[in-house]
């Protein structure tokens, strides 16, 4: 498709990429160590996995930062003042373990730890670098407007309800999804599950009582167990190693179903879930999955083949938090074709709205991994820390390495979201926005349960989109939580689950997702806005006789 992306509406430094389309020898290159030795006492990191270098350029390269000290008091004492002019430090993969490291399990055996560390050193990747730096041209295509992400998944993965069934459920959904929004849209879709690999979560605090007996907090299935007990609680760290195992074996699930037949383009027929076929987002599914059905038809009578690989499979990526960072440290491993590291527990890592700050432990781990980041935003967040924390992680202003994932409420969206939008093109950087719905929506339920209404989450959508459309910048995807299965976690949409239902089929682990029927509902609510914003892009140019 062709673009309709004027450069009124990029960031002053964008021009660059529009003329150049020679591929980049450098992808991201982040402060590298001089010795690519962990300084924890491990086997050492090894060149894995060769993979085709980045075709993504790096828009502009920033001057660099000085390293001598000022020749004035002014300058000195200004330079202190700042992180943004700070003399800049060797990055090492442990180097993390010199700040403040907040959100982490306190193992009570060291030893035992660290002996589960070794272990998952010598573990092969998860991930590979080159299909890291896939995702990252990809996502450069939504910062541009000409792509959209989906990304959707558990609130958090479990040892308990791992098996291939829900697997298949979650990624059928969002299968589904994207048929719908790329049909709508008319623009690729980026499909990213919070998959094979989500599993630990941060915590508002690190103990929790009950009847008076006070036990550290559950932190997910790869930490300890949520059961309330003293057992269970105490951070595990051969939970680490279960969890690598779910890792792989859910990837390789994945894997089977996006490259082996399952997502061919013509079994979106076979996709919907049982229990979505008797309503109305089912009715509308079936509606378009015939409309597509046509094409193909049309395509094959015309002599068109319906057999090329893109019709007959589907890019997928994973995603987490990064947030246990001994786990993902031991993961990080160095790119042979490129010299550069690449956390391989996933595709895709984002820091979350307790870890983001700017001298933190996360911070520092995430800015020398090369894979593409994704960094939460609140209401709460500044413009101007923001602009830093981009500064910092993507110095290069390479596009698709950042994603800035937005959540808000629609009230608090409509008002904090223009700020932060107007201080990331003024500093000219290159972001994908995405919005997360879900995390700025959460209530109490009467029974005590936590509950997300689909109206708010709706809201949050449209807010989302509208100002995006104020602004003149690209809306660049969603981020949900979310599963193929019948729950009853999140309340409202067109099968209208009630405060009264939430108790019946209530499963997850943390917070509550939405289930496949409401999935799909915002999918075509998501959809049309892309189809009204694909329509008015096009009648200036017709007006103008292009």
């Amino acid at each position: 498709m062709a673009s309709t992306t004027t450069t009124s509406l990029l960031p002053s430094k964008t021009f660059i990429r529009t003329q150049s389309h020679q591929p980049s020898t450098q992808p991201h290159q982040p402060s590298l160590p001089t010795n690519p030795r962990s300084i924890r006492s491990v086997k050492p990191i090894s060149a894995v996995h060769a993979a085709e270098p980045s075709k993504n350029p790096i828009v502009s390269d920033k001057p660099p930062k000085p390293t001598t000290s000022s020749t004035s008091a002014t300058a000195t004492a200004a330079a202190s003042s700042t992180t943004a002019t700070r003399v800049p430090k060797k990055w090492a993969v442990d180097s993390w373990r010199t700040k403040k490291a907040l959100q982490l399990p306190e193992y009570p055996d060291q030893d035992e730890l660290e002996s589960v560390l070794r272990i998952i050193d010598a573990f092969p990747p998860i991930v590979f670098a080159g299909e890291a730096r896939s995702l990252e041209e990809r996502l450069a295509d939504a910062a541009m407007g000409n792509a959209f992400l989906l990304q959707g998944g558990d609130c958090a993965e479990s040892f308990k309800e791992f098996n291939a069934n829900n697997i298949r459920d979650t990624f059928r959904i969002l299968l589904q999804m994207g048929a719908v929004l790329m049909f709508g849209g008319q623009m690729p879709v980026i499909k990213v599950g919070r998959m094979a690999g989500q599993f630990a979560k941060p915590r508002s605090d690190p103990f929790e009582e009950k009847n008076g007996v006070k036990l550290p907090s559950y932190r997910g299935d790869n930490v300890n167990g949520d059961a309330f007990d003293t057992k269970s609680r105490t951070p595990d760290p051969q939970r680490m190693i279960r969890a690598y195992c779910q890792s792989a074996a859910t990837l390789n699930l994945l894997r089977a179903f996006a490259t082996g037949g399952y997502a061919a383009m013509q079994r979106v027929n076979q996709w919907n879930l049982d229990f979505t076929e008797r309503s109305e987002q089912g009715d509308r599914y079936r509606e378009l999955a015939h409309r597509v059905d046509e094409a193909l038809g049309f395509m094959a009578a015309a002599g068109l083949t319906v057999d090329h690989p893109i019709m007959t499979t589907t890019e997928f990526w994973t995603s987490h938090e990064c947030l246990l960072l001994p786990y993902e440290q031991s993961l990080t491993r160095m790119d042979s074709t490129s010299g550069l590291y690449y956390d391989c527990s996933a595709h895709f890592i984002w820091v979350g709205e307790r870890t983001r700050q700017l001298d933190g432990a996360h911070v520092e781990f995430l800015k020398g991994v090369a894979n593409p980041l994704g960094i939460k935003v609140s209401d709460r967040m500044d413009p101007k820390e923001l602009v830093k924390l981009v500064d910092i992680l993507n110095p290069q202003n390479k596009p698709g390495r950042i994603t800035i994932i937005t959540r808000m409420g629609a009230e608090n969206m409509r008002v904090k979201l223009p700020h932060l939008i107007r201080a990331v093109r003024q500093a000219g950087q290159i972001v994908t926005w995405v919005s997360d719905p879900m995390h700025g929506n959460t209530i109490k339920a009467p029974c005590g349960l936590k509950t997300r209404p689909f109206d708010a989450i709706r809201a949050e959508v449209r807010a989302f989109f509208d100002v995006h459309e104020q602004e003149g910048s690209h809306p660049g995807g969603v981020h949900l939580e979310m599963t193929g299965q019948n729950v009853t976690e999140c309340i409202g949409g067109s099968r209208t689950v009630t405060f009264d239902d939430l108790s019946s089929r209530y499963h997850t682990h943390c917070d509550p997702r939405l289930n496949a029927s409401q999935s799909l509902e915002l999918a075509f609510i998501i959809a049309e806005r892309l189809r009204k914003r694909r329509l008015g892009s096009q009648r200036p140019l017709a007006s103008l006789g292009l």
